[in-house]
């Protein structure tokens, strides 16, 4: 029996493979593409699989029947996740009719389908509680993410095994390097700090401070344990919020990781009004074409996640942030 993780060698399925390793399972069929992003499988080559296959033949075999009775799992995080792409028709395909071929699949087979959501779904709205009068997506990334939910809603009573999507607020952490522009704020701050001695924040907007646009930050090491405990409970279905249930600020990250970075260098931790004074910290204009289509602030209502039993505690962005950055160092190193 075979787990299947799709996105394999992107941010969060690599780091699914790893854990999945950690608990002595090696059989794993590892679907992606790497035609545009080649870099991608540096992140499984300390990993252990049985098989990689890219995504458009992996969709042939499946459609063919060749993974009928061979499935113990399918982990679905692969999808075009950039949210400035204007091929509309490309990310329906890619996110949205991509991800029905393998619930089919999954529901044939009574297999439980573990699956990427997005807290994008809820658009530039206040309230993050999953529920369908508080979701209305801001452009076509988020849309295709909607839509899908919107089917497993639909499917729900005739299910015939688990499903569980997710959510997934602002994560962050190792094994994103390849994401480029897309990749957390965190990994870009600690690489401005380390070329140029300052970070870049955009200026205020939406009625927040300069960096003051607040974000539920999450921890990779957290998501993975979210699904590695739907994994362990196939009885647990929904679509849950994958958040810490706490926002920050984009400020609060680029402090916490300057000050690991000055600590590490046996340097004494500044706090943000030092930061800003020394030009440590730097405002830049907001973008024009983000201007409706961007979230000043999330943060995750995790009550249907605690209300299933999840009850381990999230880490904080100080935490997290300063174990990332200790991450990065040592691979720099």
């Amino acid at each position: 029996m075979y787990y299947i993780v799709t996105g394999a060698a992107g941010f969060i399925g690599s780091n699914i493979v790893k854990a999945l390793n950690e608990r002595g399972e090696t059989n794993i069929i590892a679907v992606d593409n790497l035609k545009t992003n080649t870099d991608k499988f540096r992140n499984l080559t300390d990993c252990e699989i049985s098989d990689y296959l890219d995504k458009n033949i992996f969709l042939e075999k499946l459609k063919d029947g060749q993974f009928k009775g061979i499935t113990s799992a399918v982990l679905h995080e692969g999808a075009c996740s950039d949210t400035m792409e204007t091929d509309g028709r490309y990310m329906m395909e890619n996110n949205y009719h991509y991800s029905l071929s393998l619930l089919d699949h999954c529901q044939r087979e009574e297999v439980p389908f573990l699956y990427a959501s997005s807290a994008s779904v809820y658009g530039g709205g206040g309230v993050f509680k999953e529920s369908r009068e508080y979701e209305s997506p801001l452009n076509v990334y988020a849309y295709s993410k909607f839509l899908f939910d919107q089917v497993v809603r639909r499917r729900w009573a005739n299910r015939t095994a688990q499903i569980a999507g997710f959510r997934y607020f602002n994560v962050y952490g190792k094994r994103e390097q390849h994401k480029g522009r897309m990749a957390s704020v965190a990994y870009h701050f600690f690489n401005q700090f380390r070329a140029d001695g300052y970070v870049k924040l955009f200026e205020g907007c939406d009625g927040y401070a300069n960096g003051g646009q607040r974000r539920d930050f999450v921890s990779i090491e957290d998501v993975v344990k979210v699904n590695m405990f739907f994994l362990d409970h196939p009885g647990k279905s929904g679509i849950f919020n994958l958040g810490t249930g706490n926002a920050q600020s984009f400020n609060d990250v680029a402090v916490a990781t300057i000050n690991t970075l000055r600590v590490a260098k046996g340097e004494s931790a500044l706090t943000l009004e030092q930061m800003h004074d020394q030009q440590i910290i730097r405002y830049i204009p907001f973008p024009d074409a983000l201007r409706g289509k961007y979230q000043s602030y999330t943060q995750a209502d995790i009550t249907a996640l605690r209300d299933v039993g999840y009850a381990e505690q999230f880490l904080t962005v100080e935490q997290g942030t300063a174990n990332y950055v200790k991450y990065m160092l040592a691979k720099s190193a």
